[in-house]
């Protein structure tokens, strides 16, 4: 079992611009991996000694990605009052018994590169082997234990034993989504947000008042609405095929039409060709219609009344010249503004006003997370909240990662 005492933020951003969780009082032997494998993206938590460095840079496999999440910079600048982000008191550096504890590190792959992610995995399994031989030269082998959830854990399960050679522990997906989520949100300090664009990061208390029940919407490839009551108390009331798949899909298309080599973008690269779009050249708004706000039910002239509405009045050159950035910027407001309606509806029907926003499609992107909030303030005139994770994707790794005992 982890000793989750002092568990918090590591202070430093790896280079794969996510924080490790830092276990400052566990210094046993963790012999396990986790993975949770989705449609899209595999997503790998493992623990290191303290003073082990995570594996990045030049010994990470090409399959494994950079995050393109909002920098941990933007985190701290935007933090009220110039609070420091590092929670981390000065008597938390080394445990009692002298030795420093271990961290939770995280990395994520492409579903389609799972040969890469592969390599990584027995890499680290071979690292743990080598550290375990040096302390224990004389003691029984190190286990090889990968704990998967995710749709990919049954589809890759025979190709993970046979190239791994490991015991796989199966978890189910909703169950692990939602252990993990708890664990952040109890023990992770500075680990959930609320986002407004023109407002200060507010951080949440750790653990928060009154914490169920609440609604976890897992934006993946689709969307899984759940409803959580307890500790392990929850039940998928709804869900959406439009998703993270739907948006990568899409802008895959047309990104594929307009690049005569056939080279797709990453996802990551998609969502940054959003930051830089303006989605008013191929959406069509409210004042396009009515040339002013539509007052009377409450709408704003800037309001999107239909998605790539002004695509069809475009002549050939014009609709051939479309910026790409302005595309991924449309898609992301309509993927987006979708799930945050749904969202809403689903919560409002069970009488829930904490909404967790987690999953990879939300990759801490600001445009993103505004647009959720915007829509759940909105729809739900301010008494229901939107609220994300600096690890959002990962929540099905963390859980799967601390079901194991």
């Amino acid at each position: 079992m982890m000793n989750l005492a002092g568990v918090h933020l590591g202070e430093e951003v790896s280079l794969r611009g996510i924080r490790d969780i830092v276990f400052p009082e566990h210094n046993d032997h963790v012999p396990h991996i986790a993975i949770d494998i989705g449609g899209s993206l595999a997503k790998v938590a493992y623990f290191t000694r303290q003073g082990v460095h995570a594996r990045s840079g030049a010994v990470t496999p090409t399959g494994a990605s950079p995050e393109s999440s909002m920098s941990e910079a933007t985190l701290r600048a935007r933090t009220p009052n110039g609070q420091s982000d590092d929670v981390r008191p000065s008597s938390r550096t080394e445990s009692p018994n002298g030795l420093s504890g271990g961290r939770l590190n995280f990395v994520k792959f492409e579903t389609e590169k799972m040969t890469e992610c592969i390599a990584f995995i027995r890499a680290l399994f071979e690292d743990q082997e080598s550290a375990h031989a040096a302390l224990h030269p004389d003691g029984p082998p190190c286990m090889r234990i990968l704990l998967a959830t995710g749709g990919g854990a049954h589809k890759f399960h025979d190709r993970l034993v046979q190239e791994l050679g490991v015991t796989i522990y199966k978890y189910d997906e909703m169950e692990c989504l939602v252990k993990g989520l708890n664990f952040l949100v109890k023990y992770v300090p500075r680990e959930v947000f609320a986002y407004r664009e023109d407002e200060p990061i507010q951080f949440e208390e750790t653990p928060p008042a009154g914490a169920y029940p609440y609604m976890l919407v897992n934006i993946g490839s689709g969307v899984s609405i759940l409803k959580v009551t307890g500790e392990n108390e929850c039940e998928r009331v709804s869900g959406t095929s439009l998703g993270g798949g739907t948006y990568w899909g899409l802008m895959s298309m047309i990104a594929g039409a307009q690049n005569p080599t056939g080279a797709t973008p990453s996802f990551d690269d998609m969502l940054q060709l959003s930051t830089t779009g303006d989605n008013t050249h191929v959406d069509m708004l409210v004042g396009d219609i009515y040339g002013m706000d539509y007052g009377k039910i409450g709408l704003k002239s800037t309001t999107i009344a239909s998605t790539f509405g002004k695509v069809f009045k475009m002549n050939a050159d014009d609709r051939a010249a479309t910026s790409i950035h302005d595309v991924s910027r449309s898609l992301l407001y309509m993927v987006s503004n979708n799930i945050g309606q749904i969202a809403y509806l689903n919560a409002r029907a069970h009488g829930i006003t904490r909404i967790y926003f987690g999953g990879y499609f939300i990759c801490g992107h600001p445009i993103t997370m505004h647009t959720l909030s915007y829509a759940i303030n909105f729809w739900s005139k301010g008494s229901t909240r939107a609220l994300f994770l600096r690890h959002e994707g990962y929540l099905g790794a963390v859980g799967a990662f601390l079901q194991h005992q």
